[in-house]
């Protein structure tokens, strides 16, 4: 579904603290923006916010990144941060393939990729963010032991970004075509998930950490 232009929701974002315009000026300085040293979760892709804010009232120990393009999605984390009072989260506007530029070595300690675009034809699945383009990306800037979380519904992603995770270094810790029939207890769910799971849909899931330099 095409998103209306809001044109208001630009300067809404610029004017919060909330919201990092100039991520990149934050490379190696995540922690001073936090003012803490607790670890530093990343979410590529938030949508409009709902997993990122449960994640966020659920740990006031860990500090999140949400990272995701148009203004016209987060404008909608923005107001449930502001409702919630939530102070550990930082809205990011930016397309994921710039991702590299905005950390150093050791700054994240776990990565959140849920429902991402499956790019399914040949010539765009470099695009994925689960293709070893980007988990080879990811590792520059992840801790070892950093473990990716990742939710999809499409079979054919789910498969093949398997087998990129192998190739990239990760092992496989957890694995499941049925998330909401499974025994892993952690889970909160998207807009996307919630929606469609109510309509029949499958969530499949795994979990790869990398523990090698």
């Amino acid at each position: 579904m095409r998103l209306r232009k809001k044109w208001w929701a630009r300067p809404e974002l610029e004017a919060s603290p909330k919201v990092i315009i100039r991520p990149t000026e934050k490379k190696g300085k995540w922690k001073e923006e936090f003012k803490n040293n607790n670890e530093i979760h990343l979410e590529l892709g938030c949508g409009r916010g709902k997993f990122v804010t449960e994640l966020a009232l659920k740990n006031p120990d860990k500090n999140y990144i949400a990272v995701d393009l148009k203004d016209e999605v987060l404008i909608y984390v923005l107001k449930k941060l502001e409702e919630n009072d939530i102070s550990n989260v930082r809205i990011v506007p930016l397309n994921i393939s710039f991702i590299g530029d905005l950390f150093e070595e050791d700054e994240i300690s776990r990565i959140y990729i849920n429902f991402c675009n499956p790019w399914p034809k040949d010539r765009h699945k470099k695009r994925r963010l689960t293709h070893t383009r980007f988990l080879n990306e990811y590792k520059k800037f992840i801790k070892t032991n950093t473990e990716i979380w990742f939710k999809t519904d499409d079979r054919e992603l789910f498969d093949e970004s398997q087998e990129y995770f192998k190739e990239s270094g990760f092992t496989l810790e957890y694995l499941t075509y049925d998330l909401h029939n499974s025994d892993f207890l952690e889970n909160i769910m998207t807009e996307y998930e919630s929606k469609f799971t109510s309509l029949g849909m499958k969530t499949m899931f795994l979990i790869g950490k990398y523990v090698n330099r």
